[in-house]
Formats: structure tokens, sequence, C-alpha cells
């Protein structure tokens, strides 16, 4: 296992830098921009084919919609992906075009907004996830191929959790928790928790790392090659404390690849990120 990035000495500038993607990529800052430009050309082309539908609701809050794009015939099951942003930025539409890969396997694909923090804890977000996915998996019969990037990527993890309720449980094939952050207790100490307002108990009682697996569950952690050593760490962590506790696990990395660039895989049909989440 690769070791973590800080240590308790100079704990708040330690923690907070191994957790600090925009400070370790180059260029980080250009990422939104280009994302947001993809996924409307995305979704322009979808929706001129007739096979986006959009702003469907999950709940009645602002932020409680999803966006769904068809495949060419009839899908063979529903694809998720759950956008990061450590719970406090970004929103469905800067995603759109990371539908694409599983599109080409003939999954419909569905990318939900939720409410951020402070607005809303974890928890609360938690719950959110649940009920669109219980709302998603009513439009499109099949299996469910779960997947979510950095804080999304916690955020599929936890519906494989069994103290999680979900009606549609039993349809979950896989979960693909890219760059996924699966114990939060390290969050406490950083800056940004003045945002999520994470305390002792909320940090344990989220951390899928901390929590039993539904009998049967199916987990694929993945993370870029060149994350920061706490992602890398994170990555491990699930899959090694789930391995034998009643769920398939591996992990893997994916050689060149940082934080904002893992996820440009979901684009491709062929790469080993799609395919893991295609289950092909």
């Amino acid at each position: 296992m690769r070791p973590a990035s800080w240590t308790t000495g100079d704990a708040l500038g330690d923690i907070d830098r191994a957790y600090d993607n925009v400070g370790a990529i180059p260029d980080a800052k250009s990422y939104p921009a280009r994302w947001s430009e993809a996924a409307a050309a995305f979704r322009a082309r979808l929706s001129g084919q007739g096979r986006a539908r959009l702003g469907l609701p999950y709940g009645t809050g602002p932020r409680h919609a999803y966006d769904l794009f068809l495949p060419e015939g009839a899908p063979r099951g529903l694809a998720v992906f759950v956008h990061g942003g450590y719970w406090k930025a970004f929103d469905r539409s800067v995603w759109s075009h990371l539908a694409a890969g599983p599109l080409a396997h003939g999954l419909a694909v569905a990318l939900p907004s939720y409410t951020l923090c402070p607005e809303a804890r974890i928890a609360g977000i938690t719950a959110e996830i649940a009920a669109f996915l219980d709302c998603a998996s009513a439009e499109v019969a099949g299996p469910i191929h779960l997947s979510g990037h950095s804080a999304g990527g916690h955020l599929v993890s936890r519906m494989l959790c069994a103290d999680v309720a979900l009606a549609c449980a039993d349809r979950l094939a896989r979960t693909v928790s890219i760059s996924g952050v699966h114990d939060l207790r390290p969050l406490l100490g950083t800056g940004m928790n003045e945002t999520l307002r994470l305390d002792p108990a909320e940090a344990r009682a989220e951390s899928p790392a901390l929590l039993a697996p539904r009998p049967g569950a199916r987990l694929v952690a993945v993370a870029g090659g060149d994350e920061l050593p706490e992602f890398l760490r994170q990555n491990l962590l699930l899959p090694t404390v789930w391995h034998g506790l009643e769920a398939e696990t591996r992990a893997f990395e994916i050689a060149g690849r940082h934080h904002f660039s893992v996820i440009e895989d979901l684009t491709d049909p062929g790469s080993a990120l799609t395919r893991a989440l295609a289950g092909v």
C-alpha cells in the first residue's frame, strides 16, 4: 500500500495538501470549463437525436433532478454517474459527455444533481442519491451499474452499504468508485470541513470503509496512477476492508491519469474503466 501524504506532525496544512487536487494538478482550474463545454455539446447532440431526457425530477428540492441519456435500441440496463466536487461543488450539467462510453455498450445513463454542502449534510446527500436511484431505476429495466467520482465515488459506495434503504438494491450489478473517498475521518481536520460540517459521529457513520457491505456486493475501485498518495490509499482501502465480507472487490490504477483526467476514460467505450462499469 502506498504511504499517506501527511502525518500528525504539521496537522492542518499537511491534511489540506493531502486532499488538494487543484493545487497538485497543473492547469487544474481550466478543467471545469472544458468539462462544461464537452458536456453541453454532448447534450445538444443527444437531444437532437431524441435520446436525451433532461431535468427529470426525483424529489421536490431545486437540485433533485437528473438527466437520462438513451442508447440506440432498447437499453440492456442502467448506468449511473454521480459527480464529485467534495459534496460542495458542481451539478449534473458538467458531466454529460461521460455517458458516451456506457451508452456505446447499450446502457442508458443517468446523471443526478444533489443538494450541496453546507445546505445539506453528507448523510442527507446519501439519502438523496438513494431516492434518485429508486426513481431512475423505475424508468429503465435491467441491471444497474453505478459509478461516481471522488465524492461521487463515496456516494455510490454508500449505496452498497447494508444500512442504506434502497428499494432497487437487488438490481445493483456492479459499482465502480473512481478516486473515491471511502473513509471520511481524515476530512475532519481539513479547512473544507467548515463547509462540510462533519463531526466524528457522522464521519464514522458515512464512511463505507467502516460499514458492512450488502451481501453479494460487487465493487471495483479505480484511481489514476498519478493521483495524490492519499487518494491512492483511499482507493485500496475499501476493497481491502470489504474483501471477505460477502463482497466481491478489486482495485486498479490507470497509468498516466490524475484526479481530473481519470474520468475522461468514461468517454471511451474500449477503456478499462468503461469496460469495468459496463461489465464487458
